[in-house]
This record gives structure tokens, C-alpha cells and sequence, in this order.
């Protein structure tokens, strides 16, 4: 059953190549050697809204960037309250929830197009229904990032573009600025080797669980 633990909601942010999959990954491994059974997931969500997003990130599907910021929006809602699998309730059943983005992202991404205090009132019910223990945001050079992008694949989302990296980047600072009295942010080093990164994120974690 592995330990007893009070629920934890931890969240991982970068922006696109930062390795923030990848590290989630690595943790969840180390969790579970110490016996703890973290459940990981992710945002856009693999359900009916996140796919539809997934759509128009790759192109598939055009839209206004203010429809797009509404519907990662509602595809969180359902990631927070859905029946099957909701956040809220795995936290309040005392599950470690490790999540590959949150409401950060669409403050940092879609700020390029959009008031951010915009997005930031569209997810404040979000933030009400659940509210990370400590979001943990990945911070390497965009430019390195653009290249492990390109060097990766052969189609390119809608957002892997180098200067559209930089603003991320850039936005991501201003809205833990704007934030920080509500947020528990932790800046990572991400621009370190590989087991650097892993072992600063998994420092952080512990603490977040209280373990030693």
C-alpha cells in the first residue's frame, strides 16, 4: 500500500524541451523505491477537451487564441472534479499527485496573446478547487530548449518556436511575481547535467512530503 502520507499536489513547469516529462518520470521512479505510490498525470488532459486541444496545438484544427485559453481552462476543471479520476478527490484520499503542467502554463503561454489578469480570473476556479503544495518550474535557456525541440522531431506544435520560447520564459517570471503571495514556487536550475536537475527536484519533493 506504501506509505501514509497527507495528500500532496506537486506540479512540474517548463517550457517546451526544458525535460520537465522526463523528470517527472525519474522522480516518480525514486518515489517508488522509497514505497510511495505517486499518481502522475498531465495537462492538455487525454480526455474529450484535451484532445480537442491537442488538435489545434498541432495544427490540425484553427481557432482564436481566447478559445483555446477557455478550454484548457475547462479541460482542468474536469482534470480537478471528473468522477473517474478527479485531482481533488485523489488529494483528499491522501494520494501524491505529480502533474507535467498546471495553471501556470496557460498563464505563461497564453499571455502572449491575451490580458494575462485575463487568464489568470478564467482559472481562478481552478485555483480555488485545488492549489499546488509547490510548483516546481524548470528553467532552462530557450534556446537550448529550441534545439532539443528540433533535434527530436520533424513537426513542430504550435507554440516550439524560438522566440515564442523566450516570451514563455519571460511570462512565466511575471506571473510568479504577480503570484508569489499565493504560490509556492521553487525555481530549478534546469540548465545543470540531467542527474543535477533530477537530484535538486527530488530535494525539493521531499520536503514538499515532509520526508527526510
Amino acid at each position: 500500500m506504501g506509505h501514509k502520507t497527507n495528500g500532496r499536489f506537486i506540479v512540474f513547469e517548463g517550457i517546451d524541451g526544458s525535460g520537465k516529462s522526463t523528470q517527472i518520470k525519474k522522480i516518480s521512479n525514486r518515489l517508488a523505491a522509497w514505497d510511495y505510490s505517486p499518481y502522475l498525470t498531465f495537462e492538455p488532459t487525454d480526455g474529450p477537451v484535451g484532445s480537442l486541444i491537442r488538435q489545434m496545438l498541432s495544427g490540425k484544427v484553427t481557432t482564436d487564441q481566447r478559445t483555446i485559453a477557455s478550454l484548457f481552462a475547462a479541460d482542468r476543471t474536469d482534470h480537478l472534479v471528473n468522477r473517474e479520476n478527479g485531482l481533488r478527490h485523489k488529494v483528499d484520499q491522501g494520494e501524491i499527485v505529480l502533474c507535467d503542467r498546471y495553471y501556470f502554463s496557460s498563464y505563461a503561454y497564453h499571455a502572449q496573446y491575451i490580458d494575462m489578469e485575463w487568464v489568470i480570473h478564467l482559472n481562478s476556479l481552478n485555483a480555488e478547487i485545488l492549489r499546488p503544495d509547490v510548483t516546481l518550474f524548470i528553467d532552462v535557456d530557450p534556446d537550448t530548449c529550441f534545439e532539443r525541440i528540433k533535434n527530436s522531431r520533424n513537426h513542430f506544435e504550435m507554440y516550439e518556436k524560438r522566440e515564442i520560447l523566450k516570451k514563455v520564459r519571460t511570462n512565466y517570471f511575471k506571473a510568479f511575481d504577480a503570484l508569489s503571495s499565493l504560490e509556492k514556487i521553487v525555481i530549478i536550475d534546469g540548465n545543470n547535467t540531467m542527474e543535477r536537475v533530477e537530484q535538486a527536484i527530488f530535494h525539493e519533493v521531499k520536503k514538499a512530503l515532509e520526508i527526510g
